[in-house]
C-alpha cells in the first residue's frame, strides 16, 4: 500500500512537561555519575551540577546529599527516561533553557525543591510555571 504525504505518521501524549514557548526550549548532553544502585530517572527529572574541590563536574538528581568538599547547584532538566547503571556514567540529553510545569518536575525522594533551587535554575534560563487543566 503506497504512503500518502496526509497519511497519520505517529501520535504523541501531551505529559504537561514543557509549560510554555518563551524561553526557547534548549536541549545540550550531560553527564549523570554512576549510582550505587541501579535506578530509572524519568524525562523531567531535576539534575544538579557538582562543583568544588570535591565535585566532578558531572549531573546529580536535585535532592542528592553532597559529599565533602562538593557543590551541587541546580542546572538542567531531563530530557527523556534514562536507566542510570551502576558500572559507568550515563551520557544524557538535558533541557538548559525554557518554561517548565514545576508539577511535572521529579527530584530526590523526600525532597521539596526550594525558592533557592528555582532561583539557581532561572539563572541558567529554565523558568518553572504551573499548568492549568
Amino acid at each position: 500500500m503506497a504512503k500518502h504525504l496526509n497519511d497519520k505518521v505517529g501520535s504523541m501524549e501531551y505529559d504537561k512537561l514543557i509549560a510554555g514557548i518563551t524561553p526557547p526550549v534548549k536541549v545540550a548532553s550531560g553527564i549523570i555519575t554512576k549510582l550505587s544502585a541501579a535506578a530509572t530517572y524519568p524525562r523531567g527529572t531535576v539534575l544538579c551540577r557538582s562543583s568544588g574541590t570535591g565535585g566532578d563536574g558531572k549531573l546529580k538528581i536535585l535532592g542528592t546529599t553532597a559529599s565533602s568538599n562538593e557543590t551541587l547547584t541546580p542546572d538542567c532538566i531531563l530530557c527523556d527516561d534514562e536507566d542510570i547503571g551502576t558500572d559507568a556514567d550515563a551520557n544524557v540529553a538535558v533541557y538548559v533553557m525554557g518554561c517548565f510545569n514545576e508539577d511535572a518536575l521529579t527530584v530526590g525522594e523526600e525532597y521539596t525543591i526550594t525558592q533557592a533551587d528555582k532561583d539557581a535554575l532561572r539563572e541558567r534560563g529554565i523558568y518553572l510555571a504551573q499548568v492549568l487543566d
